[in-house]
């Protein structure tokens, strides 16, 4: 948890970063993106400040890491925001953090998929981060779409980035060079994160599936 909470302050410290990525940051790490949310009490209240997100990591090469998963998040009274990790009847807590610096459910993400990366690819995960970190200064990919929310379509943008894509060692990372990071926000979801998805094509010819990690939102407590 030490290096998610690192991640979390290097990432969030890329705020002067240059004017060209500004936008492609703002989408990215919304500060308000928990504004708002009735924060859900200790004592079994859910409220709108609880979030449910479903979590699916597929593919031959992920793994004791692959199967499927739910995250909650809860927005607590005190400013906090939880996380906790459940498959079946088990959970564990993936830990707490200030609710007035954003959702910290993409941290989570770009760390899950980092440590997934660098196990299978046997590369040096500083070195994958600092490409990640880097391809945020650049220019991304912002497609308008819609999505499905309260049975109505919703406006939405899906936001990628290809931390790789122009990477001095791309050759020797084959497939995973490949790799490609896109997360879909409105302003109409709340917690502002539709889904987030990273993934790795499979080997040119081969039968092995690529890589995929996915989360995406389920819920909020006031929709249940």
């Amino acid at each position: 948890m030490r290096v998610l909470l690192l991640l979390a302050l290097i990432l969030l410290g890329f705020g002067s970063g240059p004017l060209a990525a500004a936008g492609t940051y703002e989408l990215l790490f919304r500060s308000t993106a928990l504004t708002g949310l009735k924060a859900a009490s200790d004592v079994g209240e859910a409220g709108q400040g609880t979030l449910l997100y479903d979590r699916v990591i597929t593919g031959a090469d992920a793994g004791q890491a692959a199967g499927s998963f739910s995250v909650a998040l809860k927005v607590k009274p005190d400013d906090r925001a939880t996380m906790t990790l459940h498959q079946g009847t088990r959970s564990r807590g993936l830990g707490t953090y200030p609710a007035s610096v954003g959702n910290p459910l993409i941290m989570y993400f770009l760390e899950s998929v980092l440590a997934d990366i660098a196990a299978q690819s046997g590369g040096s995960p500083f070195y994958m981060r600092n490409r990640i970190k880097e391809a945020l200064l650049r220019d991304a990919e912002i497609v308008p779409l819609t999505v499905r929310y309260r049975n109505r379509d919703v406006a939405a943008r899906e936001v990628t980035i290809r931390p790789f894509l122009k990477d001095k060692a791309r050759e020797r990372m084959g497939r995973f060079s490949e790799l490609a990071l896109t997360v879909t926000v409105s302003e109409d979801i709340p917690g502002w994160y539709y889904s987030l998805v990273a993934t790795v094509p499979a080997v040119s010819g081969g039968k092995e599936a690529g890589y995929s990690n996915a989360i995406t939102f389920k819920t909020a407590g006031e929709d249940r």
